[in-house]
């Protein structure tokens, strides 16, 4: 029989963190990613456009909120309390397809910017729930066909 052991927050965040550290990531692989990953979107000739529509003038405080949020998803800190989902959702024009090319720009970032090779699978594993979990909340189960009655 397992036992279980209860473990603090204080202790689970040392844990995640000892883990990411392991790999190489830390606040400053972050920052680098973050500020790598944003300079291809802005780039990128399908993204590019609906960020720029959302994001006029000063990149500075999105760049700090999303290195925040990969801080708080990769090594626990709590230093995000945003809420992407209802951000996510006043966006018009967003397909599905528009998160899976958000993905091959965040894993081609990684590829190039990665500590380690163990630290892709690490944030990309991430990515894909954060990208699927938005995709649920703003069009539904996609797989589920809807019955027309």
């Amino acid at each position: 029989m397992q036992t279980y052991v209860h473990k603090t927050a204080a202790e689970r965040r040392a844990e995640i963190q000892a883990r990411a550290s392991s790999l190489g990531i830390d606040e400053d692989y972050i920052s680098l990613l973050v500020e790598s990953f944003y300079n291809r979107i802005r780039k990128d000739e399908i993204l590019g456009p609906i960020f720029a529509a959302e994001i006029t003038g000063d990149w500075g405080p999105h760049l700090t909120k999303m290195k925040q949020f990969w801080s708080s998803v990769a090594l626990n800190s709590g230093s995000y309390s945003g809420r992407p989902v209802p951000a996510h959702q006043k966006l018009s024009g967003i397909s599905p397809e528009h998160f899976d090319r958000w993905l091959m720009l965040f894993r081609s970032t990684l590829e190039e910017t990665a500590p380690s090779q163990e630290a892709i699978g690490y944030f990309m594993e991430r990515a894909e729930r954060i990208a699927e979990s938005l995709k649920l909340a703003m069009f539904g189960h996609l797989e589920i066909p809807t019955r027309n009655t």
